[in-house]
């Protein structure tokens, strides 16, 4: 067993998206997966002519719900805990143990979309990130879309840095170095990245941006606080996320970003 699966053994993945934080991100991305579907269905296609990849789909916050809804939804997840939560609750989704990097059960050009929501937060080396997005790039279809999520390198040295007081022994140790660019290692379990780090990885895989944006923004920082809010309150959090989850001047700054992307194929 390796540090990902003790790791996600113990953390609480069916939950996390169902905290006010989570919720956030959650209603974002899945209003901005909604508006890709929407444009395959307006090709004349049913819910069952479109086909969805969801790699490192951990409990299935999104792949359940899609399938549910009648889309062909294949679930590709490495850790077993995970995968045995979300077939207990979605018993006919199609979803089997897999990695990232090597999705040989799946063929080429075989989705319309592949969304990429966790591995690339455990990818360490440029290497084995090029490696996860070249597989979603050969098992999209030419007219397909690719939706990637990155955690954020300003997100972890504004929280663990500063906020909860590990900057200096980071600078120290090298896993921060001098420009605040975290240099994380498989022992810390999570890689953050910069927007000029993942325009380097979309141009060494061969991908093309479609659109970029932050699912959660500032919500990450401000737990406490949307804890608090009524539910009329949060509801406007949610809408105003969703109105500037583009804003060039915003992305980046959130502890999450999705990238949505094509391939281009001859």
């Amino acid at each position: 067993m390796n540090r990902i699966e003790e790791y996600y053994n113990k953390f609480n993945e069916d939950k996390r998206l169902k905290s006010r934080h989570g919720q956030v991100e959650f209603a974002v991305t899945m209003a901005k997966i909604k508006e890709r579907l929407e444009y395959f269905m307006r090709e004349g296609r049913g819910k069952e002519d479109v086909r969805i990849a969801d790699i490192g789909a951990g409990c299935g916050a999104y792949s359940i719900p899609l399938c549910n809804e009648g889309y062909d939804v294949t679930a590709v997840e490495l850790v077993k805990h995970n995968l045995g939560v979300m077939k207990k609750n979605c018993p006919h989704l199609k979803a089997y143990q897999g990695n990232a990097m090597d999705l040989k059960k799946l063929g080429d050009d075989s989705f319309d979309l592949v969304l990429m929501f966790g591995p690339l937060y455990h990818l360490y080396s440029n290497d084995d990130k090029i490696k996860a997005l070249r597989e979603a790039a050969r098992i999209v279809k030419k007219s397909g879309v690719i939706m990637v999520a990155y955690t954020m390198n300003e997100y972890s040295i504004l929280t663990y840095g500063f906020k909860e007081g590990h900057i200096c022994e980071c600078l120290e140790n090298g896993s921060i170095d001098k420009d605040f660019h975290v240099r994380a290692s498989e022992e810390n379990l999570y890689d953050y990245v910069t927007l000029s780090d993942i325009d380097a990885l979309n141009e060494a895989a061969g991908l093309r941006r479609m659109s970029i944006f932050s699912p959660d923004g500032a919500a990450d920082y401000m737990r406490i606080c949307l804890n608090a809010m009524d539910e009329e309150t949060f509801a406007l959090f949610i809408d105003y996320q969703m109105s500037v989850c583009m804003r060039t001047d915003l992305i980046g700054a959130g502890s999450h970003t999705v990238d949505v992307l094509a391939a281009d194929k001859a």
